[in-house]
C-alpha cells in the first residue's frame, strides 16, 4: 500500500508541472486522495462489504468531489489532476499510467446489470469533462480532447475531439489553429 501512494506521488509530480514537492502532492490532491480512499472501498466491495464501500466513495466524493464507485476496477498510477466532478461508474475499467482531468464523466447507457461503462486502457489521456458513454474502449496511450463526447471505441494512439468525438488529425489540428480555413 506505501509502494502504491510513492507511485501514485510520483507520477502526480511527473504530469503535474505545478507540483513543487512531495508535502504538496500528499497534502492538497483531491484526485490522488479520491484513488486512495476508492482502493480502500474497493477492497472492501470485494469482500462482499458492499453497503461499508458504498459509504466510504460517498465520503471520499464529499472530500474530493471525485465520485468512484467501489466496484470499478482501477490500474495502477491513476492520475486525475484536479479531480472535482469526475464520475468514474460501476462497471468501468482503467488501466495503469491514465491521466484524466476534471469533470470527466465514464458513463453508462443501460439499466441491465451488464458491462456498460467504458473501459480506458494503459496510457490514455482522458481531457477536461469529456464524456466518455457506454461500453466502449479507449485504446492505449489515445488521447480524449476536452469537452469530447465519445459514443465508439478509440483506436490506440489516436486522438479523438468534437461531439460526437471524431479521430483528428494532428498536423491539421495545428494548422487550423495557426491559420483558419480560407473562403
Amino acid at each position: 500500500m506505501l509502494q502504491a501512494i510513492l507511485d501514485d506521488v510520483r507520477t502526480a509530480k511527473a504530469k503535474d508541472p505545478a507540483a513543487e514537492s512531495t508535502a504538496e502532492v500528499l497534502l492538497t490532491y483531491s484526485g490522488l486522495h479520491a484513488v486512495w480512499l476508492y482502493r480502500l472501498a474497493h477492497v472492501l466491495w470485494e469482500r462482499d462489504l458492499h453497503l461499508i464501500a458504498r459509504v466510504v466513495s460517498q465520503f471520499a466524493r464529499f472530500l474530493t468531489g471525485v465520485e468512484i464507485h467501489p466496484a470499478a476496477d482501477i490500474g495502477d498510477r491513476l492520475f486525475i489532476d484536479h479531480g472535482m466532478g469526475v464520475v468514474i461508474g460501476e462497471t468501468a475499467e482503467i488501466g495503469d499510467d491514465v491521466l484524466m482531468y476534471h469533470g470527466v464523466t465514464l458513463g453508462g447507457n443501460s439499466m441491465r446489470r451488464k458491462k456498460r461503462h467504458p473501459t480506458v486502457e494503459d496510457g490514455a489521456t482522458i481531457g477536461v469533462r469529456a464524456s466518455l458513454i457506454g461500453d466502449i474502449t479507449i485504446g492505449e496511450e489515445a488521447t480524449v480532447g476536452a469537452g469530447a463526447t465519445v459514443l465508439e471505441d478509440v483506436p490506440p494512439g489516436v486522438t479523438v475531439a468534437g461531439v460526437p468525438a471524431e479521430p483528428i488529425d494532428d498536423e491539421v489540428a495545428v494548422e487550423r489553429c495557426v491559420s483558419p480555413p480560407q473562403d
